[in-house]
């Protein structure tokens, strides 16, 4: 089978030749300006406008969608002002292609690719739909208002309860036949460089009813108007963006795409068959890759595998360091040395790793804390054992030795559900490896207790462990001749009549 490797798609940078910077440094100091003033106007006029359509509303009328006289009177001021806001940002024209399809038809339009916040332009030519929104943001100005303006589901992340409270919201709203409004999403729950589909959030295709996918292109000379996870900020892409005479879009709908009876019953399949369908208009692949908290990562096995191993990114910055296979060798010998002496030695700070690699730069070793969590400190564990094999320091098998013995806590020769999680997430350099690691467990068990000889088998023999072993876990003469990530070859086939097949491989950077 073909091999293809797909750009990485949470990095994107605005490239500019001196021409063009020149140009943008001399438009950009009389537009950017000018256009963030008149559109901030606008704003400040919509604020007051989203105030006066809810005033005086119970909070039983405001759970009901707003009809009458507040829907007709203010619904197209509030149109009119948001299409002036992006006009004045420079998005002179907005090209449609396609047809939008009314409320029973497609009670959701989900929109991909999700490039930036100026995506939200496209509300304009779906008559403002409303959207899921987290509830942190009603607190922003004008932007709170306009949440309440548009009836948004509010959904706090890390609350689960107000998760359920949302999912129950959403299919309550998608389910009604015609009662709430046409809902809007963006199924790829963060923003990329376009290059290629992240696995679509099953959000949008929990309630089983029709969808209608909308493609969202920028087809200019200079791509300006994408943030992503790394790269241009969104100041840039702001600056940018203003700077040109004008910016276009193109906002396509594409046929209606209704469900067949097994994608009702399975959401996950209803988004990936979805996905493929939108990846193929567009041109670009569709993948597994997500964002989970700030790691991007895509999916195997359950597993959840970082697109930019921290264990090589690591080797390469002590490698920059001028430190050789010797002193690397010395320093990760010094951090198991802690390890095994107590779980209160795991933990080290940026000063405590810079001494124990030798580093003379500080600042390097709060570069590789952050690869591996959030702050100024970092699980020695995660370090040793993801840089040690592809530093080519220590066979796989003696590796996992190693390892089952340090996780196996009370000494029982054999591994918890807990203890496995841990051990992955330690060999892969991330904290949280799994979110289906029963998966693994259960195969590494189905023989009697997790042991390590079983565990070994499963990573050897299981197809699907083992490209985990061979693609992240190996020295990186043998894992640069290998696609860093073959995810999945599967079909899948919907009453649309569309068939999907699937090959997707990543490079590591």
């Amino acid at each position: 089978m073909e091999r293809r490797e797909f750009p990485h798609p949470f990095i994107y940078e605005v490239k500019l030749t001196p021409a063009q910077r020149l140009r943008g440094i001399i438009l950009g100091s009389i537009l950017v300006p000018l256009r963030i003033t008149l559109a901030a106007i606008c704003f400040l006029i919509m604020w007051p406008v989203a105030r006066l359509r809810v005033a005086g509303l119970s909070k039983e009328e405001y759970s009901r969608p707003i009809t009458g006289w507040r829907r007709w009177f203010y619904h197209p001021i509030m149109l009119i002002l948001s299409r002036a806001v992006f006009f004045l940002l420079g998005f002179l024209w907005v090209r449609v292609k396609g047809r939008r399809a009314d409320l029973k038809e497609a009670p959701v339009l989900v929109v991909a690719p999700h490039s930036g916040f100026l995506d939200m332009l496209v509300l304009c030519p779906t008559q403002l739909a409303t959207v899921v929104s987290r509830s942190e943001n009603t607190k922003l100005p004008v932007i709170g208002a306009l949440l309440e303006f548009n009836q948004s589901v509010l959904v706090t992340r890390k609350d689960p309860e107000s998760r359920k409270r949302a999912v129950a919201e959403l299919i309550e709203r998608l389910t009604s036949k015609g009662y709430w409004p046409q809902m809007l999403m963006f199924p790829e729950g963060t923003t990329t460089n376009g290059r290629a589909l992240i696995k679509f959030k099953p959000g949008a295709f929990l309630a089983g009813v029709p969808v209608q996918p909308v493609l969202l292109r920028y087809p200019n000379k200079l791509d300006t108007v994408r943030w992503t996870y790394k790269g241009t900020s969104w100041i840039e892409a702001v600056w940018h963006t203003a700077s040109q005479l004008y910016t276009n879009v193109t906002v396509e709908f594409l046929p209606v795409y209704n469900p067949s009876e097994e994608e009702r019953k399975d959401p996950n399949l209803y988004a990936d068959n979805v996905q493929k369908l939108m990846a193929k208009a567009l041109g670009v692949p569709a993948t597994d890759y997500v964002m989970e908290g700030r790691v991007p990562v895509s999916k195997l096995g359950g597993l959840s595998l970082p697109l930019d191993s921290p264990g090589r990114v690591t080797l390469s910055l002590l490698r920059k360091n001028r430190l050789g296979t010797c002193e690397i060798k010395v320093a990760l010998d010094r951090m198991l040395d802690r390890c095994q002496s107590g779980a209160p030695r795991f933990k080290a700070s940026a000063e405590e790793l810079a001494s124990l690699l030798s580093l003379q730069d500080k600042q390097t070793a709060v570069n590789i804390c952050g690869l591996y969590s959030k702050d100024e400190t970092v699980d020695l564990r995660q370090v040793y054992f993801s840089v040690s094999p592809i530093a080519g320091l220590s066979s796989f098998k003696s590796l996992l030795h190693t390892a089952f013995t340090l996780f196996d806590t009370e000494g029982r020769g054999s591994l918890s559900a807990e203890e496995l999680s841990d051990l992955m997430g330690a060999l892969l350099g991330i904290p949280q490896p799994q979110h289906n690691i029963a998966a693994l467990y259960t195969e590494a068990s189905s023989q009697g207790p997790l042991t390590e000889e079983n565990l070994l088998r499963v990573l050897m023999t299981h197809p699907t462990y083992q490209r985990v072993v061979n693609e992240y876990l190996q020295p990186e003469e043998v894992g640069s001749q290998l696609s860093l990530n073959t995810l999945t070859n599967g079909k899948a086939e919907n009453n649309n009549g569309y068939v999907y097949n699937r090959s997707l491989h990543h490079k590591s950077d």
